[in-house]
C-alpha cells in the first residue's frame, strides 16, 4: 500500500460559511440509504463538514458518528444527539471492525486516498454493510439568474478550481469503486433561495478562495452586481437545484 496522502484543507478557513450556506441533503436520499443498509443500528459519515447528511441520517439511525479530518469544521457542525462528530481521516476512523451498517462520503470522496479508505471501509463495515459515495455538480438556478452562474462557474472560477473538482462534475464515474454497484435512483438537492443565500453558498468554493487569494474581490463584485440586477427584487425566492451523482456498493460479507 502507498504512504498516504497529505490531508488537502480547502475549507477549515470557511468552516463557518460553509455550516452556515451548505445545503442539506433530501430526505429521499435517506430513505434510499437506510433501506439498503442491513440493519439501523449505526452509520458513519465521513468528511462530514458541518453535519449537512450527518444529520439527517440520525432519523434513521440508533447511532451516527461523523468524522472530518478538520477540526474547524467540526468545531462549526450542527450539534445532534444522534450525532457523534469527531476529528478523524476517512481513512483512519478509529471504529471497531464490523461496527457499521452504511458508510457515506458525500462530496468529499474526491479529497481521499481511496486505496487506504476502501482497506478501512472493508475493516470496519458489518457483512453486507452499504457504501455511498454522494456529489452534487454544478448548481442550476432558475430563471434570468441561470447564464451568469454557468458562466461564472465555467469562465471565470475555471482554472481556479482543484484539479480534483472534475470527479464531482463526473459524477464520481472515473474514481475506481470495487463493491457490487447498485442502479441508484434520480434523486436532487432543491431549495428555495434568497439572491444572499445564494451568494452565501457560492461564497463557500474554493475556486472563489482561490481567485480572490490571487486577484482580490473586483472579479467577484462585478459578478455579485451582475447577478443582481438578473435577479431582481433580492428578497425574490429562486428555486436552486444540484443533481445528486451517487455510486452505492454493497461491502459482501468474506466468503
Amino acid at each position: 500500500m502507498t504512504e498516504p496522502r497529505p490531508f488537502k484543507d480547502h475549507f477549515s478557513a470557511a468552516a463557518a460559511d460553509y455550516a452556515a450556506h451548505r445545503p442539506r441533503y433530501p430526505a429521499a436520499l435517506i430513505d434510499y440509504l437506510a433501506g439498503l443498509a442491513p440493519a439501523s443500528a449505526c452509520a458513519l459519515d465521513c468528511g462530514c463538514g458541518s453535519g449537512q447528511l450527518s444529520v439527517p441520517l440520525a432519523g434513521r439511525f440508533a447511532r451516527v458518528v461523523a468524522t472530518d479530518a478538520s477540526a474547524a469544521q467540526i468545531a462549526k457542525a450542527e450539534p445532534h444527539p444522534g450525532v457523534d462528530y469527531r476529528v478523524a481521516l476517512a481513512e483512519d476512523s478509529g471504529l471497531p471492525p464490523a461496527s457499521v451498517d452504511l458508510l457515506t462520503v458525500a462530496q468529499a470522496a474526491h479529497w481521499l486516498d481511496l486505496e487506504r479508505f476502501y482497506a478501512e471501509v472493508r475493516r470496519i463495515a458489518r457483512p453486507n454493510a452499504v457504501l455511498a459515495l454522494i456529489s452534487y455538480g454544478v448548481l442550476q438556478v432558475e430563471g434570468p439568474p441561470a447564464p451568469l452562474v454557468e458562466h461564472f462557474y465555467y469562465r471565470v472560477l475555471g482554472p481556479w478550481w482543484p484539479a480534483e473538482r472534475r470527479h464531482v462534475e463526473e459524477g464520481y464515474r472515473s474514481l475506481p469503486f470495487p463493491f457490487a454497484e447498485y442502479q441508484a435512483p434520480a434523486l436532487a438537492i432543491e431549495v428555495q433561495w434568497t439572491l444572499a443565500e445564494l451568494l452565501g453558498y457560492l461564497d463557500t468554493w474554493s475556486a472563489v478562495r482561490a481567485l480572490e487569494k490571487a486577484r482580490g474581490r473586483a472579479p467577484l463584485d462585478r459578478f455579485a452586481a451582475g447577478l443582481a440586477a438578473a435577479w431582481g427584487d433580492p428578497g425574490t425566492r429562486r428555486t436552486v437545484r444540484w443533481p445528486l451523482a451517487l455510486r452505492v456498493g454493497r461491502v459482501e460479507a468474506p466468503s
